[in-house]
Parts: C-alpha cells; sequence; structure tokens
C-alpha cells in the first residue's frame, strides 16, 4: 500500500511498500519520529485519504480520533457537532438524537456541550471527540495523539475503552509518543521509518528497538 502527496515538484509518499494485516482482539500501537508516516497511515484506515497504490480493506465499524479537531466545526455548540460526527459516523438522524444525552454526559462537558466549540479548550475537544466514538460502538478505533490532550481522568476512561473494545473482539490503533500509556493496550507496535515499516511485532519488543534507534541517532 502506498500513499502520496501532489505539490509543487517532486512527489513525495507519505507510505510506501507497507503491507500487514490486524486480528480480532489487537491492540496496534504505531510508533515512529514525526513525519515517519504514523498520521497517513491512520487517514488510510480512517477512509479519509485514499492509496495511489495497493489495497486497503477494513471491515466493520470505523470510530476515529485523528486529531483534537477532527470533524469539529467551531461555529457549531458540543450539541451540533455531537450530532454531525454521529451522523459522519454511520448513525441516522434520528439515532443520533437519541445518543445526545449520553454523549453529553460522558464529554462531562456540562453546559459547556450548548455552547460554540470555537470556546472549547483542547482536553474540551478531546472529551468530546472520545465520548461520541463511544457511542458509536466501533468495531475498529483509530487514535492519533489525541489521547495526549486529556486529563488523567479522561486517559483512563480512554483506556478503559479501549481494553472493552480489543476484549470483545474489536481492534485499536493508536500513534503516539506517550509509549508507557500505549503499552497498556497495545500488545503489538508497527515502527514505521520514512513512510515504510522498520518493525512489526510484539510491543516489549520493537519499542525498546526504537528507542535504542533514536537514542544512536541523536548522540
Amino acid at each position: 500500500m502506498a500513499a502520496r502527496f501532489r505539490r509543487n515538484g517532486p512527489i513525495w509518499w507519505g507510505i510506501r511498500n507497507v503491507s500487514f494485516a490486524m486480528s480480532r482482539g489487537e491492540g496496534v500501537a504505531l510508533i515512529g519520529r514525526s513525519g515517519s508516516g504514523k498520521t497517513t497511515l491512520l487517514r488510510l484506515l480512517a477512509g479519509v485519504y485514499f492509496p495511489d497504490e495497493g489495497a486497503l480493506s477494513v471491515r466493520g465499524r470505523v470510530a476515529s480520533l485523528l486529531s483534537v479537531d477532527a470533524g469539529l466545526l467551531a461555529l457549531l455548540t458540543g450539541r451540533e457537532n455531537a450530532v454531525l460526527l454521529s451522523a459522519l459516523s454511520g448513525l441516522s438522524r434520528g439515532e443520533s438524537r437519541n445518543v445526545l444525552e449520553s454523549i453529553k454526559e460522558r464529554s462531562q462537558l456540562g453546559d459547556a456541550f450548548e455552547h460554540p466549540v470555537s470556546a472549547y479548550s483542547q482536553g474540551m475537544r478531546a472529551r468530546l471527540g472520545l465520548a461520541v466514538a463511544q457511542e458509536m460502538h466501533p468495531d475498529v478505533l483509530l487514535l492519533d495523539e489525541v489521547h495526549e490532550a486529556l486529563d488523567h481522568e479522561f486517559r483512563a476512561v480512554l483506556e478503559m475503552h479501549a481494553h472493552s473494545l480489543i476484549e470483545r473482539g474489536g481492534v485499536v490503533v493508536a500513534a503516539g509518543h506517550d509509549h508507557p500509556m500505549l503499552a497498556r493496550f497495545c500488545s503489538r507496535a508497527i515502527w514505521l521509518r520514512e513512510g515504510s515499516i522498520e518493525a512489526d511485532g510484539a510491543f516489549d519488543v520493537v519499542q525498546p528497538d526504537y528507542l535504542a534507534d533514536t537514542e544512536s541517532v541523536s548522540a
């Protein structure tokens, strides 16, 4: 699988020659330096991007938190954004309205749920996105460093949600630099380097190799 970006000048490949499969009940961490292709890969899995080469297949309902602001419209309230995100995730208009109070309760936004998202902090936006994702009951959950914007309480909520999804046979794919947190729900790691897979295996094997490589480059 490969994805490229066209601008004036040479073509830049964000992902190239990447091939892997994920099993039900698996938590997978995407690790690597900034610019290594983690976000591009997650956006391919989410259907935001489409591969220029190769094929990609994701089965089941997908919920994604690809950035703190992903899918949120600043001028809309938290409630209105919740309806929009729910509809984009595949719920009917009626289903979206039925889960609003649950989303409000999960997000713990209180009265801010009725206010424009433009007034929200990054943490509040991440909490809203997480609450919507929880109500989607996805088969696949994609996380791109959004969890790093959450406070301690909501990180714990996210971890519990990830564990629950994995236990019932779902898949969680998370990218980030907070490796201790990723290790708590990811048993596998895919190390990306310049858009290609450097290593793919058990988290406690791949992650130390990545850190050792990073330290040797920095030395």
